[in-house]
C-alpha cells in the first residue's frame, strides 16, 4: 500500500497544553510522507506544550478553529495531554469540527486523551477504541469498546494509549488518510450515514 501523502492537507487540533510529543511526532511523520500539515487551535498566534511534568515549546497557529472548516482537510490528529482535550471539549466549535470529520467519512487520529473529544462529539457509540487508562470509563459510558491495544483502527477512526504507541499510531495514521478516497471537500451525509459529495453552484 502505498503511504504518500503529496496533496493530502491535515489539520492537527490543539490547545494550550497537549502531550508536546504527541503533537510533533505526528506532525513529522505527516510531513515526511508528503502532507501539509496545519496547527488548528482556539488560541490564535501560538499555542504551548507541555512536557511530561512541565510547560514545553510554544509553536505558530497555522489557522483559528474559528475559520476552519472539516472540507478544509483530508483528515484530523488530535493529540492528548490532560488539559489540551478537557480545553477542547468545551468548545462547540471544536465538537461540531470533529464531528463534521466523522461525518464526512474522513481519517480521525486520537492519542491518550485525545479521545475524550470522540466522546464529547457522540461519536464513539459501537466504535472499538483506545485510549489514556484514565479515561477508559468515559469511553465506555459513551458506548464504546475500548480495547488495551497500541492501536486501534476501526471505522476510520485511529486511537493510541500514550506517547510509547507513536510508532504505530503514526503508521496508521499515514495509511489511513493514504487510503482514503473521500473528497477533500466533501460536505454532508445521507441520515444513513453515507457521506455524498456537497452540491456546487
Amino acid at each position: 500500500m502505498s503511504t504518500t501523502l503529496a496533496g493530502k492537507k491535515v489539520a492537527i487540533l490543539v490547545a494550550d497544553g497537549f502531550e508536546q510529543v504527541e503533537m510533533t511526532s505526528p506532525r513529522d511523520a505527516l510531513t515526511r510522507a508528503g502532507a501539509l500539515v496545519e496547527i488548528v487551535s482556539p488560541v490564535e498566534r501560538q499555542v504551548r506544550g507541555w512536557q511530561h511534568t512541565e510547560w514545553g515549546e510554544t509553536f505558530a497557529v497555522d489557522h483559528p478553529v474559528v475559520a476552519v472548516e472539516a472540507t478544509d482537510y483530508d483528515a484530523l490528529v488530535l493529540p492528548g495531554g490532560q488539559m489540551n482535550p478537557d480545553t477542547l471539549r468545551t468548545n462547540a466549535k471544536v465538537v461540531q469540527l470533529v464531528r463534521d470529520f466523522h461525518d464526512a467519512g474522513k481519517p480521525i487520529a486520537a492519542i491518550c486523551h485525545g479521545p475524550w473529544l470522540l466522546v464529547e462529539a457522540g461519536i464513539v457509540d459501537g466504535l472499538r477504541l483506545t485510549s489514556y487508562p484514565s479515561i477508559r470509563t468515559d469511553v465506555q459510558n459513551a458506548g464504546g469498546h475500548w480495547q488495551d491495544a497500541e492501536v486501534v483502527e476501526d471505522q476510520r477512526i485511529i486511537t493510541s494509549r500514550n506517547p510509547d504507541d507513536l510508532p504505530a499510531f503514526n503508521r496508521a495514521t499515514v495509511q489511513a488518510i493514504a487510503s482514503s478516497q473521500v473528497p477533500r471537500d466533501l460536505n454532508t451525509t445521507t441520515g444513513a450515514g453515507v457521506p455524498v459529495a456537497r452540491a456546487h453552484a
